[in-house]
């Protein structure tokens, strides 16, 4: 099969993805063999390519937002069918067995397992999952929209968790990528207040035309305090202006899996009157269920971008340059 690989880490467009072939990889013992028809392209496939997240498995094929049809099975592998449309998402597997799993913390498990990191992912025409961690998706999205769902729509729900947003509160979003504007609409569809900061002018039109009440560059106070905030931006600088734009009680959640380093944070001004900032780890598969639930009740909809397969170089160099708004998506251009 036709497929991408990181040789050897390092910044985008300096050869460390590579354009290839690679074996048809075969399911294992509860697996399922699936035949990758979109792929999301995500900010984390970033950081693995250019070596933000050390390096877990030698030669791997990055994407983690897959959606395709199941095209064989491994022994014991339930649930599903050859044909059945599936999602692949970011957490692959846990030991299901520890003390985090066993109180429904499955995303802070100390043996997990990630898609497109620990194990070949979605930029191929296929890839493999655990049964028990594929996904069924909503038939109304189509397979290019859903593909964003299944990382930035889910990391972007467990986010707005973290951040304890009140009913009909004031949130500000820092950054207004992929997960973000799925973020959005969420919040919107429950009623809340959006303020968009971030450095795109294209980022900031979309957020407007979504229905944010204000979009400004990501260092700009918003136009009132907030009540919460989530920090999507990979920006350590941001979390002080971030903490300074909170109301008394206000919580910033960080959304990413790698930060820039936090300068130091002057108590008086950005921790005091009970502010609080929050981590976001990984996801579960509950919040999975529950966000996709979310997004065909709700008619969450990625803007997305399509980029043939054997581009996938060209779609990560635009994103790290921030050169669309929504989602880059790859899809099989020899299909």
């Amino acid at each position: 099969m036709r497929a991408w690989s990181v040789p050897a880490p390092g910044p985008v467009g300096t050869g460390s993805l590579r354009w290839g072939r690679k074996p048809v990889p075969q399911p294992g013992l509860g697996e399922l063999l699936v035949r990758v028809r979109a792929c999301g392209v995500c900010r984390t496939d970033l950081h693995v390519v250019e070596g933000d997240l050390p390096v877990r498995r030698a030669g791997v094929t990055p994407g983690h937002e897959v959606v395709g049809e199941v095209a064989g099975t491994g022994p014991s592998a339930a649930g599903f069918a050859i044909g059945d449309r599936v999602g692949v998402a970011w957490l692959r597997s846990t030991d299901g067995t520890c003390a985090y799993c066993a109180r429904g913390a499955e995303n802070l498990c100390p043996a997990s397992r990630y898609t497109g990191w620990d194990a070949d992912g979605g930029y191929a025409e296929y890839t493999t999952v655990p049964a028990a961690f594929a996904h069924r998706l909503p038939p109304g999205i189509d397979d290019v929209a859903a593909a964003p769902l299944l990382c930035a729509g889910i990391i972007g729900h467990r986010a707005l968790c973290r951040a304890a947003l009140p009913p009909g509160g004031r949130l500000g979003l820092y950054g207004f990528g992929g997960s973000a504007h799925l973020c959005a609409q969420v919040a919107l569809a429950r009623g809340a207040t959006v303020h968009v900061l971030t450095r795109g002018a294209a980022a900031r039109r979309l957020a407007l035309d979504l229905g944010a009440a204000s979009a400004r560059d990501a260092y700009a106070m918003p136009p009132e305090p907030l009540d919460s905030a989530i920090l999507f931006a990979p920006v350590g600088d941001l979390v002080p202006v971030a903490l300074r734009a909170l109301d008394r009680g206000g919580v910033l959640a960080i959304a990413g899996i790698h930060l820039s380093d936090v300068p130091p944070l002057r108590y008086e001004s950005e921790l005091f009157y009970e502010r609080e900032i929050r981590s976001v780890t990984s996801n579960t598969r509950e919040d999975a269920r529950e966000f996709l639930a979310l997004a065909a009740g709700h008619g969450v909809r990625a803007t997305t971008h399509a980029y043939p397969l054997a581009r996938a170089d060209r779609a990560l160099a635009d994103l790290a340059a921030g050169r669309f708004d929504g989602a880059a998506v790859l899809v099989d251009d020899a299909s």
